[in-house]
């Protein structure tokens, strides 16, 4: 006969199955059940307080948008009216240009006559017509020699001799001119005065000549402009060109200026 042991059976709770050791339905580790979750920061709440700083970054970009539009546009505006007023003042500049090459035609139209000069000089220089006060300053040093060999100096060889004549002291061919060195133009005179400001002096240079026929215009010296003879041979007229640099600047602001290139027929 078999003997049966008896198993004592303490009486004890009953265990419930321990997450942690892998128990439960099934009792398999995949079917863990947490029985405390931790909330998780994107919980509804928590996306609450998420959207409110979400709006904040918005408006804060939106902001930033909106200061570079209204930077670009002052910007925009000032730049607009720095730019009108370089135009005004460059345009000021290049009229006492104009202005003063129409100076310049005067003094060139006599050829160098010391007379004719000296009386338009004291012209322009009448307290009373606003003058402008011509300053010739062509070194004495520079000659010429027209066609037929004759030999100038100063001012009167430049305006009568071709520039393939000229000596150095002509400084010929150098188009450039400099307010400080009056070796570097030929004359200068202002424009304006304290009266009717601003005064612009300006500066003119004979930098080429080509050498022509035509003479200084004195007017209808005969009775009319036809020829008296059938036989008369009329030679033809060749004149005289002219390559002139001009530079007017404001006195008060130098920055001011504007440059002609002219080539002027006589």
């Amino acid at each position: 006969m078999r003997k049966h042991k008896k198993q004592n059976i303490k009486n004890s709770p009953p265990t419930h199955p321990s997450p942690s050791r892998g128990e439960g339905k099934g009792g398999g580790e995949k079917d863990i059940a947490l029985l405390h979750p931790i909330r998780s920061p994107l919980s509804r709440r928590g996306w609450r307080g998420n959207e409110k700083g979400l709006a904040l970054v918005m408006i804060l970009i939106l902001s930033a948008i909106a200061l570079a539009i209204m930077a670009g546009l002052i910007y925009m505006i000032t730049s607009s009216t720095q730019i009108s007023g370089m135009q005004k003042r460059y345009k000021t500049a290049l009229e006492a240009g104009v202005g003063g090459a129409d100076v310049t035609y005067q003094f060139i139209s006599l050829r160098g006559n010391s007379i004719d000069t000296a009386s338009l000089i004291l012209t322009f220089s009448d307290v009373l017509r606003n003058p402008i006060n011509p300053v010739i300053t062509t070194s004495n040093s520079c000659t010429g020699t027209d066609i037929s060999g004759i030999s100038f100096s100063g001012f009167e060889a430049k305006l009568k001799t071709p520039s393939t004549s000229w000596s150095s002291a002509c400084d010929k061919d150098n188009m450039s001119i400099t307010p400080g060195t009056t070796t570097s133009y030929d004359m200068r005179f202002d424009l304006g005065s304290s009266l009717y400001p601003p005064t612009y002096r300006v500066y003119a240079k004979i930098v080429s000549t080509v050498e022509g026929n035509s003479a200084v215009d004195r007017g209808l010296l005969g009775a009319g402009v036809v020829g008296s003879g059938s036989g008369e041979v009329k030679v033809m007229s060749v004149p005289y060109l002219y390559t002139v640099e001009m530079d007017a600047q404001n006195l008060a602001n130098p920055s001011e200026r504007a440059k002609l290139s002219i080539l002027y027929q006589y």
